[in-house]
């Protein structure tokens, strides 16, 4: 009798335990269920809307349309070119202050300064719009520095200072590749604008200072494992030529000679070396040529500038878009305060 009790019970619990599964899993659907349909109502509302309104916003971006195109008409063409430089010995950061002051200059609109900077006549002078320049950012730009970075450190600094931490910190200043750009209302005024900005750098003595001294070493380090090159290269002809006469020794009899194992080793270790020197040599020849001047020229600035265009820059679309979304706006806060006036009530 206490058994069949006992079972009943098990049955009870069980059943329980499968309706309230049942209720969970009924309510999550529902829960689902409620969140793509408020989609949907919220998605209908606004349908409905632009349906109610839809002859209004027209109305407003037609507006909107004829004012661009009037004004786009009237406005003056903007030309634009480029240039695109790699600056050593830290000299980013005052090519950056250069730029900002010949932008500044530009918004003074003080023509007979840039004119006299830029070696140019006052009238192509106050036909600049703007001067900016921006980092050409890459990932491996922060990967290659902070390689750099733990080969510098001891291990201890490596371990509290992590990768992102070195990411987060890394600035525009610390991109290697850099992108000036240039606005005027004239196409013809960029022909010399770079050598121009890029002496405005180069004439720093602290910057050249360093240019003289990184170049110094760098041919010092190149002279000297060219010569390490040379030597181990020799000593490799001599170990061949032992290689050769201990092999010569050992046709001519029985006699086993373990110093020919010790020869083949060296001369396996002296191609390693060679190896290795000749990788290091590569690398100061690369920076020799990267650090032969103060700012590398990757890309000069373009003798004729292009046309500034594009949709982005159609005053007719701007002010279209600028027109609805105002209509929009409008028709928005009328609704807002006629429900704010009826919640009142």
């Amino acid at each position: 009798m206490s058994t069949n009790q006992k079972n009943n019970e098990e049955e009870i619990d069980l059943g329980s335990l499968f309706v309230l599964l049942g209720k969970g899993f009924s309510k999550f659907f529902n829960f689902i269920g409620s969140i793509f349909k408020s989609i949907f109502n919220f998605l209908i509302t606004i349908l409905i809307f632009f349906k109610q309104h839809f002859i209004k916003i027209a109305i407003a971006a037609v507006i909107g349309a004829v004012t661009g195109v009037f004004l786009e008409v009237k406005k003056e063409n903007l030309y634009a070119s480029d240039l695109i430089v790699k600056p050593n010995f830290e000299s980013t950061r005052q090519l950056y202050n250069n730029i900002n002051y010949y932008n500044d200059l530009v918004k003074q609109k003080k023509a007979a300064d840039l004119a006299k900077i830029f070696n140019l006549d006052e009238e192509a002078a106050a036909s600049f719009k703007k001067f900016t320049i921006t980092s050409i950012e890459t990932e491996n730009d922060i990967i290659d520095s902070y390689n750099q970075f733990i080969l510098d450190v001891d291990t201890t600094t490596v371990k509290s200072y992590k990768y992102e931490q070195f990411k987060t910190a890394f600035s525009n200043y610390d991109y290697k590749t850099h992108k000036i750009h240039v606005v005027s209302a004239r196409n013809d005024v960029f022909n010399n604008l770079d050598e121009v900005i890029i002496s405005s750098v180069v004439k720093n003595k602290y910057f050249n200072r360093l240019k003289e001294l990184s170049n110094e070493n760098l041919n010092r380090t190149d002279s000297l494992l060219r010569q390490n090159l040379g030597q181990v290269d020799s000593l490799r002809r001599v170990y061949m030529q032992v290689m050769v006469e201990e092999a010569k020794k050992q046709s001519n009899g029985t006699n086993i000679d373990l110093g020919g194992v010790k020869s083949r080793t060296k001369e396996l270790e002296l191609f390693e070396t060679n190896r290795k020197i000749n990788a290091e040599l590569k690398r100061v020849v690369d920076d020799k040529s990267e650090k032969y001047e103060v700012i590398n020229v990757i890309s000069n600035f373009q003798a004729v500038g292009y046309k500034i265009s594009g949709v982005t820059q159609n005053y007719a679309f701007l002010l279209c878009a600028l027109g609805a979304c105002l209509m929009v706006l409008f028709l928005l806060i009328k609704q807002l305060n006629t429900f704010l006036n009826n919640y009142k009530k």
